[in-house]
């Protein structure tokens, strides 16, 4: 019911966003006087914000053409080269013939598109063969697919490494950290050839009885009955996954606004001043962020409690008790792949020491290929976007995967 609220209620709006999007477009056309006056403008910049604060935001697009090695242009071209029913393998094949590390980069399944890493893959395609994990919201995934749990997620992740070969290293961005981990340790304990030489874990919940933050608190604060009877919801009639329990994206987009509304409310208000005072620039700054910031996708159910039972509240990775498919996971068989974890100081929602704690159970890993680094003055979003990752931390991690590679 709670989704079918959700849709009605856009419904509802649509009206009053076709509205204010046809006066938006009015009041800011170059043609008329009126719209270079402060009223003009005004009336233009209310009329947008409530189109955006009324509209679905669709999946952004990777849109890379191309990318900068060596001082010069190098055309990219997106393409999926294996697809699964809940997620597709993109490549961005580069128009060279340079012999760079593979990376597979892992994004996270908890809300929001792969397309939120676009800066991660944008500062690491100069120097790497970028590969990364598209998931497919679950509401558009007809039932009849069956469903997709935290083993077909490691299962996924296991068959993604073997599709790119021998040799290749891989990274995982927050959620993916603890499939990820589960995954290269059965690989390892099974002697797979395609287990990557390295590995590379960003703000990642692996033991979050370390410095708890209020999203472990919430998980760890109800009952996993409670999750299941107040957050899972059906997928109504009108999308391709129709009658598919979810975690839906809106609601898991709630909640990282609420844990910072001062500074979402603030920053609305500034875009608002920015389109008042006909900064463009800014603007466009600000749409391009919460483009994509607020285009949210599905999680199937099974993944989503599956994830909340073994990773917050067994604790099942540190505690020495995951299994996947009657496979135990044991990190300690880690042998031939090289560690990397990074945190930032002022991380919200993956604690101090959580991702860190990754290096306590991989002790088959030589102390020489085990590396730790903690972003000071740096988030949950900064540890992978923005001015730090590009100058400070992706230095760090193509580095590292070139001693490893």
């Amino acid at each position: 019911m709670l989704y079918h609220l959700y849709d009605w209620h856009h419904a509802a709006w649509e009206p009053v966003r076709l509205f204010v999007q046809a006066g938006q477009r009015l009041f800011s056309h170059p043609a008329l006087p009126f719209s270079y006056t402060g009223m003009g403008r005004t009336a233009a910049a209310v009329c947008e914000m409530v189109e955006r604060g009324t509209r679905r935001y669709a999946k952004p697009a990777f849109g890379f053409e191309h990318t900068t090695i060596d001082g010069e242009i190098v055309e990219v071209v997106e393409e999926t080269v294996l697809e699964k029913t809940f997620c597709k393998l993109k490549h961005f094949r580069r128009a060279t013939k340079r012999n760079d590390p593979r990376l597979l980069i892992v994004a996270p399944l908890s809300g929001h598109h792969a397309t939120l890493l676009r800066g991660t893959v944008q500062a690491l395609l100069p120097a790497h063969d970028v590969y990364i994990t598209d998931w497919i919201s679950a509401s558009e995934v007809p039932l009849k697919h069956g469903d997709f749990n935290l083993d077909d997620y490691i299962d996924y992740v296991v068959g993604f490494l073997r599709h790119i070969g021998p040799g290749a290293h891989v990274m995982a961005v927050c959620q993916p950290s603890v499939p990820v981990l589960a995954a290269v340790s059965i690989m390892s304990a099974e002697g797979d050839k395609a287990a990557p030489r390295s590995m590379t874990m960003m703000g990642g919940p692996i033991d979050t009885r370390k410095n708890p933050t209020k999203v472990n608190d919430v998980a760890t604060g109800r009952s996993f009955d409670w999750f299941e009877r107040t957050v899972i919801t059906y997928v109504p009639q009108g999308h391709p996954g129709a009658g598919r329990r979810v975690y839906p994206g809106f609601l898991q987009l709630s909640g990282f606004m609420a844990m910072n509304i001062d500074r979402h409310f603030g920053a609305q208000l500034q875009m608002f001043r920015h389109l008042v005072q006909g900064d463009g620039e800014s603007a466009a700054s600000h749409r391009r962020f919460y483009d994509e910031y607020l285009s949210v996708m599905d999680l199937p159910a099974e993944f989503y409690l599956q994830t909340i039972d073994t990773v917050f509240q067994k604790h099942a990775l540190p505690r020495g008790i995951m299994t996947s498919r009657n496979r135990k996971v044991e990190p300690s068989k880690i042998a031939k792949t090289g560690l990397l974890t990074i945190e930032g100081e002022l991380d919200d929602i993956s604690g101090i020491g959580q991702t860190r704690a990754a290096h306590d159970l991989c002790t088959g890993i030589p102390a020489e290929r085990h590396r730790h680094y903690e972003a000071k003055g740096v988030g949950h979003y900064g540890i992978f976007n923005g001015r730090r990752w590009r100058e400070d931390i992706m230095p760090r991690v193509r580095d590292f995967i070139r001693e490893n590679d």
